[in-house]
Parts: structure tokens; sequence; C-alpha cells
């Protein structure tokens, strides 16, 4: 009988229901799990990556597993957990399957003010699916069985399981047990549920009805790998497609049906094409204020359908003319098998509307995306970013100000491109993209942030150096969090001075001087001309690189319309 006739050591099952599941790397703040990580060393081949920062372990964690689909899994003691909680916020709001394991308190001295001690349980409610401490050594394996199910299934999240102890010395202890794996459950999605046919009709009818109506694609699309299916089904059915920031690398940007990402951080004719429809069909999208900007885009009464895999989320914040329980791909292929093409040719006008809002913008942002300004626009790294990344890239965005930029002026040219975006942690970009090259070793890693994000965890350099990673992180150096200009210049009178500016800018500094001094290779940009060699170089390297940037403090990133 599994699990009653052997006696193993806990540290023994763990690393090797680990090497089953295919972790490749575990992201981790030692001292934790000590006898666990010996055990990775004798018995599987996962790499065991010391970070300098646990918030910094659960963005490299994160990383991972948005870039292979895979759980990414970080560590941390307990004197560290709630570092770790906090860097698994990103990974909640994006539903990344990350799976957190701290050290915990011993109940044989709760309450007695043991060092370090405090419980940590309740601040990782918020931010997980599941949350659950082990005290017996034999529960380990069926915990960590339920972790991957969790953390994959539905809606993909994060995950937390404690250990006792403070180090979880709890790995150390014998018990009878099986190192069972249920490979299943080491990708993302693991089921696939089917919709109901009445519903895929109701909802194929409305839309192959309307004249006017516009897919709003979201991460729930990239999640369950749906992107060609809903590319068919909108050329089949000749509706224009825009994009939550989670969802841009779900059609490519120079395709005719594509119009931009849709919401805050966005692009003006993606706006003005979904307030323009006369039907919006949301899939994999929580339609939450990011994306609807605040749910002026599309205006609250607009017709409306949805498709979502979890239920809660269908109908949350706009009324529907019809709704799809299911996996995206799953409803996606049902609609196409079903599409009459021959409607398409009722939205002839439709398209030819939304390409003359694509030339407007275009003609718009031109002389800024290939703006020879110096210190250079950022608009203009977005041009040469679209021009000259690589077809099989992978490119890791951060938030704020570099969030703007990217998602309203970068265009994917191919359907094998990622896009990966931090869902509202600046500093996050950084790492996970360390994590996401560890993961996909094979693919160029392109990391977009500013010196504002960088200076969070700056100390990762020496990680990815001391391990080898090589991502390419480009930094928008302009001396600045420049995102606060206009707030800041608000609250000063409509002008900003000296006193203000304090509040949001930095020290000069060169980061290609000081990647060098820890041993990447660092490139200095200062001319437009130069930012797309720059990149062919760093690449080409296979060494951790930095490309920094000289850019102008006072261009800021287009605002959205409502």
């Amino acid at each position: 009988m599994l699990g009653h006739n052997q006696k193993r050591l806990g540290a023994e099952v763990i690393a090797d229901m680990l090497a089953g599941y295919g972790v490749s790397h575990v992201f981790m703040v030692p001292a934790v799990l000590r006898r666990t990580f010996a055990e990775m060393e004798r018995r599987t081949n996962i790499a065991r990556i010391h970070c300098h920062g646990e918030k910094s372990a659960a963005y490299m964690a994160d990383g991972y597993a948005r870039a292979s689909g895979k759980p990414g899994v970080c560590m941390a003691q307990v004197i560290g957990a709630l570092n770790l909680a906090a860097g698994l916020r990103d990974a909640y709001l994006a539903h990344s399957p990350v799976i957190a394991i701290t050290g915990g308190r011993d109940p044989k001295t709760k309450f007695r003010k043991v060092y370090q001690e405090i419980d940590d349980i309740p601040a990782f409610e918020p931010v997980t699916k599941f949350n659950a401490t082990i005290d017996d050594i034999t529960r380990a394996p069926d915990m960590l069985r339920q972790a991957f199910r969790v953390a994959t299934t539905g809606a993909p999240g994060p995950v937390h399981l404690q250990f006792r102890g403070n180090e979880g010395q709890l790995d150390a202890e014998e018990g009878e047990m099986e190192a069972l794996v249920e490979k299943q459950f080491a990708q993302v999605p693991p089921f696939r549920p089917q919709p109901q046919p009445e519903h895929v009709t109701a909802a194929l009818a409305l839309l192959q009805n309307a004249e006017r109506p516009i897919f709003v694609a979201g991460g729930g699309v990239r999640a369950s790998g749906a992107g060609r299916e809903l590319v068919q089904l909108a050329e089949a059915l000749q509706i224009p497609v825009v994009t939550s920031l989670n969802g841009k690398d779900t059609i490519p940007g120079v395709h005719p049906l594509s119009v931009g990402v849709v919401g805050s951080y966005s692009r003006e004719s993606a706006n003005r094409a979904v307030n323009r429809a006369d039907l919006v069909c949301f899939i994999g999208t929580e339609t939450g204020g990011m994306t609807t900007h605040f749910w002026a885009v599309p205006k609250i009464g607009t017709p409306a359908i949805q498709i979502d895999i979890e239920p809660e989320a269908i109908g949350r914040n706009y009324p529907l003319q019809a709704s799809v329980l299911g996996d995206a791909k799953s409803v996606l292929a049902a609609m196409l098998a079903q599409a009459d093409k021959a409607s398409a040719a009722k939205r002839a006008n439709w398209v030819k509307e939304i390409g003359a809002l694509k030339a407007e913008w275009y003609a718009k942002y031109k002389p800024l995306l290939e703006s020879d300004a110096m210190p250079i626009n950022p608009a203009r790294i977005c041009h040469e970013l679209t021009q000259h990344v690589p077809d099989d890239a992978i490119v890791i965005v951060d938030t704020g100000h570099a969030g703007m930029w990217m998602g309203g002026l970068y265009d994917l040219r191919k359907d094998t491109q990622s896009y990966i975006r931090s869902a509202g942690h600046l500093g996050w970009a950084f790492c996970a993209g360390i994590g996401a090259k560890a993961a996909c070793p094979e693919r160029p890693v392109v990391v977009f942030t500013g010196d504002a994000g960088f200076w969070y965890h700056i100390g990762e350099l020496e990680t990815q150096v001391r391990w080898n990673i090589p991502s390419v992180t480009l930094v928008n150096n302009n001396g600045g969090g420049n995102q606060s200009k206009r707030g800041f210049d608000r609250v000063y009178g409509g002008e900003g001075n000296n006193r203000s500016r304090e509040l949001w800018t930095y020290n000069p500094m060169n980061f290609a001087k000081i990647a060098e001094d820890i041993g990447a290779l660092g490139i200095r940009v200062e001319k437009p001309s130069e930012i797309g060699p720059a990149l062919a170089k760093a690449i080409a390297s296979k060494r951790p690189a930095v490309i920094d940037v000289a850019t102008d403090i006072e261009a800021l990133a287009p605002t959205a319309v409502a």
C-alpha cells in the first residue's frame, strides 16, 4: 500500500515531488527547508536560486510561471514570510500559478515569544487561493499535490504552504509516505471545461447579428493558449479585437483586426473603437477598472457578452445579453465550428471604420515613434523594440509609465512573441525577467522598466550574474519616476517647481557602469539609432545585460481616452 510500507525522510519526498512536477528552479532566501535543498542537490537537477530578497524571489517565481505556464516555486524562512506574501500580490492579481513555501511557528512554543515569531498565515489570505499549515511531515505529500491542483485549475493563482519550524525544519523528520505526483497539474490549464452548447449558440447568434461587434481579450485567453482560435474566429466573422494588458499577446499588433490595448494603459484607437461598438464580447477578462478605464470603456449598459472559466467573473460589472462558462480555447473552438462566415459581409463598413481609427492614431503618434530627439523620447524605444525584438522573444514590462508606454505604443509582430506585464507593482519586471529566462532558456527575454522600477531590486543583478541567467533589461533612464509629475504639478498649483520635483526625481546614474561593475554586460545608449544595435548585441552576448537608455524626463506617456 502506497504511503504505508515505506518510511522516508520528508526532505527526500519533497525534493522528488518537485522534480516530478517538472520544477527546474526554486527561488528563495535562506534558510528554509535546508535538508530539502541538500536532497535537491543529491537527487534532482533543480537549480536553487538564492536571492537577495523574499519579494524578489516571489517575482522571479511569478515570471517563471507566466512564461512557462508551469507553477513557479518560491520559499522563505519565517522572518521573511511577510516579504514573500507582499511579493505574491502581483501573481494573485494576474492569476499566476505560484507556490510559496515558508517556515512557521511550532505549536509547542506558540505564544511564548520565540525569537522572530509572528503568525504569518493571515497575511497570505488575501493573496492566495489556498493557504495552509503543515505540522506533520506525513501530510507534506498530499498538501503539495493539493497546492499544485489549486494553483493550476480554474483561474490560476498563488498558494501558500507553511511548514512547522522557523526554517521549516519539519522536512528533517521521517514518516510513512510516498512521493506521488499528479503530472496533469504541472501545467496550466490541467482541465478544459466545455461550454453548454445552447450558451455557445446564443452568444454566437448575437455576434453574427451585430454590425459593430468587438472582442475584448484578456489574460484568460492567454492562459488558455487560445490566441489562434481568437484570431481565426475574428477573421471568420470580421470582428475587430482589442486586448487587456494581460491579453496583449493573444493577437499580433500588426494584424488588420487588432486595434490595441484597451482601458487605462491603452491605445487611443482601442478605446474609441470599443465605445463605438454595438456589442462587446469579453473573453477571459474580469472587466476590471484597468481594462475598462473604470467602466467607461465601454459604458455600462452597452450590449455585452462574457466568456469566462470562473462563474463569479461573469456579469460582475456589466449586464449581459449572453454568457458562456468554459475554457476560452474550448468556447472559441466551438464558436468557430458553427460560425456563419457569410455574416461577415455586414461588417465591412465597421472594419473600414476601425482601419480609419488605426490610421488616425498612427498618424498622430508617428512623429514620437520615429523621433530623433535627444534625450530620447520613450516612444522611440517602443518603436525600436517593435522592429527589433526577436520573433521568439518574451517581453516583460513593468507597471507605471513603463506599462503606459509599452501598452499603448509597442506592437508584437508575430504570434510566436510573448508579452507579460506587471499587474501593478513597480520593480516587478526585472525580477520576473530573471524567472522567465530561467523557465525558457532557449528564448530571448527582454525586460522594459524605468529607473524607478530598476532601483527596487537592483541587487538581484548580482543574483543574475552569479547564476548566469542572461535576460536583457532595458532601462528607460530619465532620472525620476515621472509618471508622478502630473500629480505633483497639480497639487503645487498646476506647475511644478524644484521642491515638487524632489518628490519624484533621483540623482543622475549610469546603470551600464553599475552592471559592468557587478559582472553583467552594460551598454549606455544616448542616441535613438543605437537602440536596435544595442539590443542585438545584448541578446547575442548570452550574458546578463543592462541597456541604459538616456531619456527625456519631460516626456509623458499618453493618457487614456474615454
